[in-house]
């Protein structure tokens, strides 16, 4: 061999060591990382509700990237596209959990999409911060539910109707599925106890995306007009909810006639079509883009500037994602790691600040304090807060207007209890741990 092809073979091994050792670095790096899973709808009808969502978390973790990450490690966002598919809900997560290793899961919208990932994300430990509103009755080691629980959002909202606008008749529709059904069956029987007749409870489902409102609102002002103050509770979600609006405004029912107060309808949504038919009627929620103070306001800011879009509008379930990403941030600081269970056991009593001016606290039973705002829609698609609690509101898992429930309490964080469904009659956990 000539001393010219010796030394061209040397350089050829060694380029090729260089490249090796470019790509393990490479690869180290990558392995560096903390995954945030984003398990959103980014396709089908809860879209018009996810998508934000999703932005949200990249936000946030973009947020926390330019501070140095956590641990010393950058993070990296896996985003999968579940379509408002609720098997396809399950299949992801397993997919974020076994193939992409993700350290916690930001995700789902509606309860059935929950319900289908509770049983992978408990099989295999994972860890999920759900940001929406929901029926309660629920608890899961796996689960953190930063959204409002029905004592957060249904109950105040009932209260308000009750008390400031003298309702008397009451129709309760929604989608049909677990959320509005179980959220309708404690408002039924919380209805009941304070002296509403059977005959004065209008309950009607409809499916997702259902689109033809003419007889459903046909009878609801037939409903209405039986001399007795009327509101509708809507737990109608998705895109559901725009030709909803519309038919009560083509059939002339202003909120002065028969107020609407939604659980699912916030500034999303309401950007999506004209609102001025819509003026005077609810929400309620946990939040609303229209609140004044210094937190809400750099939080606005920086959305607009992610976005680079000073239109998109801000909502509950982005304020819900928010308080979870910040909670987890400082729970896995806390821990020094992003092990699931450790990172479980230093989240409760963690506090952070929530975009109305006051502060979030993480419970045992993997609930937060909230404060509830009623808000009356306004031209411009946002809402002014016409009332609100003195003060944050504690979640509860299981509430105390349902006799089987009102028995069961969560607690994660007593070793006595341990369980997110504790009787306190036969002081044993029953069935699973949600």
């Amino acid at each position: 061999m000539t001393q010219h092809k010796k030394n061209w073979l040397k350089k050829a091994a060694a380029a090729a060591t260089a490249c090796t050792l470019s790509l393990s670095a490479s690869m180290a790096i990558a392995a560096d990382t903390i995954k945030v899973g984003v398990l959103h709808s980014l396709s089908g009808t809860m879209a018009i509700s996810e998508t934000t969502l999703k932005d949200t978390v990249l936000m946030m973790v973009e947020e926390q990237n330019k501070k140095g990450g956590l641990l010393g490690k950058k993070l990296e966002p896996v985003v999968v596209d579940p379509a408002s598919n609720w098997p396809l809900f399950a299949e992801k997560t397993r997919e974020l959990l076994e193939k992409e290793k993700v350290d916690v899961i930001f995700g789902c919208w509606t309860s059935v999409s929950r319900k289908s990932v509770l049983p992978v994300i408990e099989e295999l430990n994972g860890l999920m911060f759900y940001p929406v509103q929901y029926e309660g009755e629920e608890s899961s080691k796996n689960v953190f539910y930063t959204g409002a629980a029905p004592n957060q959002q249904a109950i105040p909202a009932v209260d308000y109707l009750m008390k400031d606008e003298g309702v008397k008749r009451w129709v309760l529709a929604g989608t049909d599925y677990v959320y509005p059904r179980t959220t309708n069956k404690i408002l039924e029987s919380y209805l009941k106890a304070k002296g509403v007749k059977a005959g004065d409870i209008m309950i009607n489902y409809t499916p997702f995306g259902h689109s033809d409102w003419q007889t459903i609102v046909s009878d609801i002002k037939k409903f209405g007009s039986a001399g007795k103050k009327t509101a509708v509770v809507s737990t109608i979600n998705g895109d559901a909810n725009v030709p909803f609006y519309k038919e009560l405004a083509n059939q002339g029912i202003s909120a002065e006639d028969i107020p609407v107060v939604a659980f699912s309808v916030g500034e999303e949504e309401l950007s999506g079509f004209d609102t001025s038919p819509l003026v005077g009627h609810l929400a309620a929620w946990n939040y609303f883009q229209s609140v004044e103070n210094d937190v809400n306001e750099s939080f606005i800011k920086k959305w607009h500037g992610f976005t680079k879009d000073k239109k998109r509008v801000t909502n509950d379930p982005m304020e819900a994602t928010y308080i979870g990403f910040k909670m987890w941030a400082k729970a896995v600081e806390k821990a020094g790691t992003t092990d699931v269970d450790k990172v479980r056991s230093n989240i409760y009593g963690v506090t952070v600040a929530n975009l109305t001016g006051g502060k979030a606290k993480m419970l045992p039973n993997h609930h937060i304090t909230k404060p509830v705002l009623i808000g009356e829609i306004q031209e411009d698609g946002q809402f002014d807060v016409v009332w609100e609690t003195d003060g944050a509101v504690p979640g509860d898992a299981w509430t105390d207007f349902l006799p089987e429930s009102a028995k069961i309490v969560s607690n994660w964080k007593d070793p006595k209890v341990a369980c997110g469904n504790y009787n306190t009659e036969t002081k044993k956990c029953s069935g699973q741990n949600y």
